[in-house]
């Protein structure tokens, strides 16, 4: 099957892009579009990641998430060497298609984080109110 590779049309209008049918994300001047992938089961925010026009056209194509890697300047098809493959159940955009939600079934041992946990968001910031200090804590895993 060929990988979908070619550029999206322009949002167009902003009702063509608030309103209308047709996918037209707004890529940033970067060329991307940020992604957030959440459990399809428990709705858990899993991790943020970015996506360009061909790492969104294969997302589509695949069925699979495909990011790009800013830090390594590569496209990055999630749980190729993990098997934490996300396998996308739903995609939508906000109101103005310069963001993407995908839900998402997670593969291998159902983590998405880099350092093994199962969300990237696993730290809380926190305010002490006597001292105004601003610390990282542990997030409670439920949430």
């Amino acid at each position: 099957m060929p990988i979908m590779t070619e550029r999206f049309a322009s949002p167009g209008t902003r009702a063509e892009a608030e309103e209308g049918a047709a996918l037209t994300p707004r890529f940033g001047p970067d060329g991307l579009v940020a992604c957030i992938a959440v459990d399809a089961q428990d709705g858990r925010v899993l991790m943020l990641a970015h996506m360009n026009a061909e790492s969104l056209g294969r997302t589509l194509e695949t069925g699979e998430a495909w990011y790009w890697s800013r830090s390594r300047g590569e496209l990055w098809h999630k749980g190729a060497t993990s098997g934490q493959v996300q396998r996308v159940v739903e995609m939508r955009v906000d109101c103005d298609q310069d963001a993407i939600l995908i839900r998402v079934d997670v593969g291998g041992d159902g983590g998405c984080c880099h350092t093994g946990r199962r969300s990237c968001f696993y730290r809380a910031v926190q305010r002490d109110p006597a001292t105004g200090t601003i610390t990282l804590v542990p997030a409670d895993p439920e949430r």
